[in-house]
């Protein structure tokens, strides 16, 4: 019998845009199985890195959200300690892996730094650079909520999803509440393949059409 697939729905926030300028403040991921079986989660703010500044027009915008970002400020640690520590957390979860996020570029290209760096792993696999900590391929959220519904224009990135597709989960930009609304919503694709009747009516209307 082949392992189950295990997606680890991952939100990341930040100082900046650019993973070669800025810093990761904080990142939550949620396990989520291939049943749609949210199983557990992992969550950690750090510490920005040294010789770096947050960019300017990002700082204004967490200005506009005082209490998200205080709440990356709560506890955190050095990188150092957080990554590898994320890298056995990962590999507690018996079965194959697959990274996924919304968007995957973003989020996916921070971890992928971070994991570079201070565990020496990758998200995404570069043949004979270092070793993947996950064995299948990554997951736009996204596009495969677009695909399983057979859309063939894709959302913009300011598409809101309705709420009740993210399990009534707000996004607040504290990186486990938007982790945990994006694994209900890929929670629910993935019930909605399998043909089961508990997810939200409006997405199985949306399927059916």
């Amino acid at each position: 019998m082949t392992d189950p697939v295990h997606y680890f729905v991952t939100d990341i926030e930040a100082d900046g845009p650019s993973v070669y300028d800025h810093s990761m403040l904080s990142f939550a991921t949620v396990c989520v199985r291939e049943d749609g079986e949210i199983l557990d989660q992992f969550e950690a703010n750090m510490t920005p890195l040294s010789n770096r500044n947050p960019d300017p027009r990002t700082t204004r915008w967490w200005e506009t959200e005082p209490e998200a970002f205080q709440n990356t400020q709560i506890d955190a640690r050095q990188p150092s300690d957080v990554m590898p520590e994320f890298v056995q957390w990962v590999g507690e979860h018996i079965g194959r892996k697959a990274f996924a996020a919304r968007p995957l570029l973003f989020d996916g290209g921070w971890i992928d730094f971070y994991l570079l760096r201070f565990a020496d792993r990758r998200v995404f696999e570069v043949p004979y650079w270092h070793k993947p900590l996950f064995d299948c391929a990554a997951l736009d959220l996204e596009s495969y909520l677009y695909g399983t519904l057979g859309r063939t224009a894709m959302a913009s990135f300011g598409t809101v999803n309705p709420p009740e597709w993210l399990g009534d989960h707000p996004h607040t930009h504290k990186a486990i509440d938007d982790a945990l609304g994006y694994a209900v919503l890929l929670s629910n694709v993935l019930k909605m393949q399998r043909g089961h009747d508990d997810i939200p009516k409006s997405m199985r209307a949306e399927f059916a059409s």
